[in-house]
């Protein structure tokens, strides 16, 4: 069977599978109950200074957004970080790594931007055991608007700071929390290397207002009739994340930095994902959050019957796989052609690849009196558009054209394996032909 063990920074884990930091690692019982579920570890919800204690909302905390059977493709939640004190977090934190040395248990740390304030709790943290800290520079309600979370994050200069304040008084890995409420994600990543971040995690909540309530006219979730922009994730933000965590895996910058994938993971072909892009492993919130904590069973499951059945025999098989893959637009091959092909025995007549092409695209599907689908070539520009609005998988499919052939559309021949893609004049990347 295909090995799950993970080596991220030296924290070794059974699994890539981690809770993030959220509300199901806010207290020991949670964390417990996670670990006998088989998580391979966990970020403890994020710690402040000690001082006058953190107050949350006492209302509803959590807006969604609902797909077909009310599955959940996005949360949004307006919730702080942990309102319990910090010394009943460091000693629980302390408990719970004693008994379960072979999991990951990573700390959330959320201080004041004070050089004080982080040399004040890195000991107290350290002396838990805890396997390393993770900065939550991303956090985009409530916390932001006092100085920390994303207000942090979204300045390159703070972040370089604060994580150099961290390699100075902890000695234990450091990961920087990412926030996307940023036009250009990789100067943050940037800035955390520079100030000798060991990895960064990415990405945290998406700045957001899930819904308005018309007739009460306030944003979902409602205390009192007032509503706030809160932190979205789940499903819906996976391509998001994976965007993000690309464009620092491909960036010269950041290339070879260690990453932890989060966003959406909801099943182990997310995982999967995520890790070809180049994270060594995923943190998991909302998936838990809906399905509760033994849904990380059928990830390890998947996860390990789709390595055996690719030959992968560890994760760092497939780790950043994809990543040479992944390019600008401009460096595509625009000699390549496809056309969609319809499965006449799948096709259930529907209609729906018709209307769509025939209103929103370029018509090269013809019905016939009998409603019998076929694509026209000479209009087919192949832009997929049918085989996503299909309700039938694999009923319509794009087919490369064979080279030599002329692509009945424009004229032009199918170029041989593409080849001269290399030295065409419109690729921005040619090369000259020797």
């Amino acid at each position: 069977m295909a090995d799950l063990t993970t080596d991220f920074l030296g924290i070794k884990s059974p699994n890539p599978f981690w809770l993030a930091s959220a509300p199901p690692t806010d207290k020991e019982y949670n964390v417990r109950r996670a670990f006998e579920a088989g998580w391979g570890g966990v970020v403890w919800k994020t710690l402040g200074a000690e001082g006058p204690p953190v107050v949350n909302v006492n209302g509803p905390r959590y807006g969604v957004i609902h797909g077909a059977d009310r599955r959940v493709l996005g949360l949004n939640n307006i919730e702080l970080i942990t309102d319990r004190d910090l010394e009943t977090n460091l000693e629980e934190i302390t408990r719970v790594k004693k008994d379960w040395p072979d999991r990951a248990l990573i700390v959330s740390i959320m201080v004041p931007c004070e050089e004080a304030a982080w040399k004040d709790i890195l000991p107290r943290v350290e002396a838990t055991g805890a396997d390393g800290i993770e900065l939550n520079f991303g956090c985009p309600h409530g916390m932001s608007e006092r100085g920390m979370g994303s207000a942090v994050g979204q300045v390159p200069e703070y972040i370089e700071m604060v994580t150099r304040w961290c390699k100075q008084y902890y000695s234990k890995p450091v990961i920087v929390k990412l926030t996307p409420n940023i036009t250009d994600i990789r100067k943050p990543a940037e800035a955390a290397r520079k100030g000798g971040a060991d990895a960064v995690s990415l990405i945290n909540t998406i700045n957001s207002i899930v819904s308005v309530d018309l007739d009460t006219m306030s944003p979902h979730p409602s205390i009192d009739g007032k509503g706030t922009h809160g932190g979205y994730c789940g499903p819906a933000v996976k391509p998001i994340a994976l965007s993000m965590v690309s464009e620092i895996a491909r960036a010269p910058a950041t290339h070879g930095m260690p990453i932890s994938g989060i966003g959406g993971v909801t099943t182990w072909r997310d995982a999967a994902e995520f890790i070809t892009m180049g994270c060594g492993n995923v943190q998991v919130c909302t998936a838990a959050m809906t399905y509760g904590f033994k849904v990380v069973q059928e990830m390890i499951a998947g996860l390990s019957r789709w390595m055996d059945e690719k030959g992968h025999e560890s994760i760092a098989d497939f780790m950043g796989a994809a990543v040479p893959n992944t390019t600008d637009w401009q460096y595509l091959n625009l000699n390549y052609i496809a056309k969609a092909k319809i499965d006449q025995d799948a096709c259930i007549s529907c209609g729906r690849c018709y209307a769509a092409c025939e209103d929103t695209s370029h018509q090269a599907i013809a019905m016939s009196e009998d409603r019998t689908f076929s694509v026209i070539d000479e209009e087919c520009v192949a832009c997929n558009l049918c085989v996503e609005v299909c309700p039938v998988e694999n009923c319509i499919s794009m087919v490369p054209m064979e080279a030599g052939t002329t692509d009945p559309r424009t004229g032009k021949v199918v170029q041989d394996d593409y080849a001269n893609w290399t030295t065409h004049p419109n690729n921005p990347g040619a090369v000259a032909a020797e």
